[in-house]
């Protein structure tokens, strides 16, 4: 994984640690994939100290942030083939600044509504699998 813009001192959040698997690091942000196979689910988290908001990005991070969050973007719906991608900073529960991006489809169990809050479901490995190996191929590799 690259390592190229890491802030001394960053370190993941143990919650989010705890909920994800890794894909993969981009520029600025780590790729994690939520454990939760009701929807395609990534987080960006951008790897430097003390970011809440979105606001406490400079200028220069800020612009990489949202190319990160296109970049991820365009990768879940190419891999997926979703019907909608949602996309939020929320933080109410973790406050590191980390970034949703939800594939949903009209067919998911939550649609229409918002995804927070309902029960998850494990992936099985196989499908795991090849969707970590899809988005990673997708997103992080050279």
């Amino acid at each position: 994984m690259c390592n190229s813009g890491v802030s001394s001192g960053w370190e993941l959040h143990p919650q989010l640690a705890r909920d994800t698997i890794a894909i993969g690091d981009l520029t600025l942000s780590r790729v994690l994939l939520v454990a939760d196979a009701n929807y395609p689910w990534l987080l960006l988290v951008p790897r430097r100290s003390g970011l809440v908001e979105l606001l406490d990005l400079d200028e220069a991070d800020r612009a990489q942030l949202m190319s990160e969050i296109t970049r991820a973007s365009r990768g879940l719906k190419t891999v997926t083939l979703c019907d909608k991608l949602n996309i939020a900073a929320i933080g109410n529960i973790v406050s590191q600044l980390h970034i949703h991006i939800v594939a949903r489809r009209r067919t998911d169990s939550a649609w229409p509504k918002p995804v927070w809050g309902l029960p998850s479901r494990v992936y099985d490995p196989a499908d795991l699998d090849r969707l970590v190996n899809a988005l990673h191929c997708e997103l992080v590799a050279d």
